[in-house]
């Protein structure tokens, strides 16, 4: 296994636009780290220049303690699995995964155990003489990543790897590789435009926009304490919500209504301003018959039109058309099209408990957290009321979590204690050391 670092990184065209924009990264040894961001937002030549496949035009990549600017893709042994499997439909899936160690012209015997190692690690030992297709989707990516595992490879990079998959699959597959990664504890560099799959398979995420990085930390920093409204609005789902508001104080008139900010630190955030944008994620709102008046006490009440809902069973979504001034209007289309989305109108959206009677067409009281507003700056974006001190606490709990994950691995990989020897090369042989012993 290695570390990768990425040191002021720009990926420049010909045109002169910079696909990827001073970025500077540090993967640690062991790390999942994921690279997501909008179409376009630079992430899939970031990693495309960490395996060689695209020049670096300037900044420095090392792997290890090796710089690799210059280092052929060949001999950085980086493992990559792709979006469309790349699989040869002619050979059967013990030769697909075989392959690169018939590159390397590694004795019949040796391939024969690494392949046979992986298989079993993947659950494709009765497919190793089928063709690929004969195979599903979620078997021919567990294919692809087989000839990633068998390489003995530093890293693992994948490239939307999921991305061809249906979503029952992609949430199946997210498990696997989840469960992949940890038992075999090597550094994984992973491109999504999916956030659902930036935030449970992450140890950290970075978030990317135009080709340069916004934020870096564990999927709960980034959920709790997002830096500016761009990762405000690209991590959550359904995204946060974004409110016009101007400023009477520690009192903020909202579309939705006009509500009071008790939090001390979130209201010196306000001194000295005329309008903010007010971020509040839909799950923080309620139905407020549904609320207890002690509960009550710690937000606001606002009235508010539904005009649409959603009943999912679990939970309901209402839908809220506002109206915002034309400037801000025009600001948070631009951020939704960013977004990858096609926002049609100004609009909230609440999560509801499942047993509201709040009905579409009708007013509706509801009942905001106030408590877990975010502030932002509507010129720049900033996060005005991002905590420090918490963002150091959840950065603190993500790399325990990330500690326990290495300490599970360990612990999967010692021999039992009884274990004869001959069951304890059984044992070192379901856990491949391909990756984990470069």
């Amino acid at each position: 296994m290695a570390a990768i670092t990425m040191k002021k990184i720009v990926k420049r065209y010909g045109d002169g636009f910079p696909a990827v924009n001073e970025v500077s990264l540090d993967v640690r040894d062991g790390e999942f780290m994921i690279l997501v961001g909008p179409s376009g937002c630079g992430k899939s030549t970031l990693l495309r220049m960490i395996v060689g496949l695209e020049d670096i035009t300037s900044g420095e990549m090392v792997i290890g303690d090796r710089v690799v600017n210059r280092v052929a893709p060949r001999e950085r042994n980086l493992s990559m699995v792709f979006q469309n499997y790349a699989l040869y439909p002619h050979l059967t899936v013990f030769e697909n995964i075989a392959f690169p160690l018939r590159l390397a012209k590694t004795p019949d015997a040796e391939v024969k155990r690494r392949v046979n190692e992986t298989a079993e690690l993947l659950e494709l030992t009765e497919h190793l003489e089928r063709k690929p297709a004969n195979l599903s989707g979620g078997q021919r990516q567990r294919v692809a990543m087989g000839r990633a595992i068998v390489r003995q490879a530093d890293a693992f990079l994948f490239d939307e790897p999921l991305s061809n998959l249906d979503a029952k699959l992609r949430g199946q597959m997210r498990t696997e590789i989840s469960r992949l990664q940890r038992r075999l504890g090597v550094t994984t560099v992973y491109v999504t435009h999916d956030q659902t799959e930036a935030m449970t398979l992450g140890d950290r995420v970075a978030v990317l926009r135009k080709g340069v990085l916004q934020q870096v930390g564990s999927p709960r920093e980034l959920y709790e304490q997002p830096v500016n409204l761009f990762v405000a609005g690209f991590i959550g789902s359904p995204s946060m919500n974004f409110l016009p508001a101007s400023v009477d104080g520690t009192t903020l008139e909202t579309p939705l209504g006009r509500f009071e900010v008790r939090d001390e630190r979130k209201a010196a955030a306000l001194e000295g301003r005329e309008v903010v944008l007010v971020g509040i994620r839909p799950e923080h709102f309620e139905d407020a018959s549904l609320v207890s008046e002690e509960k009550k006490a710690h937000g606001s009440v606002v009235a508010a039109h539904v005009d649409v809902t959603e009943w999912l069973g679990n939970e309901l979504y209402a839908y809220v058309p506002y109206e915002a001034p034309d400037d801000l209007a025009a600001q948070l289309r631009e951020l939704s099209r960013e977004l990858d989305g096609d926002q049609l109108r100004t609009q909230a959206v609440v999560a509801l408990d499942a047993s509201s009677p709040i009905t579409p067409g009708r007013d509706a009281e509801l009942w905001i957290d106030t408590s877990r507003i975010h502030i932002f700056d509507p010129s720049t974006g900033d996060n005005l009321t991002r905590d420090e001190e918490h963002v150091a606490e959840l950065g603190r709990l993500g790399e325990e979590h990330r500690e326990a994950k290495r300490d599970a691995q360990r612990h999967a990989e010692r021999p039992a204690p009884e274990a004869s020897t001959s069951e304890a090369s059984t044992s070192e042989a379901s856990a491949p050391e391909a990756p984990t012993e470069p």
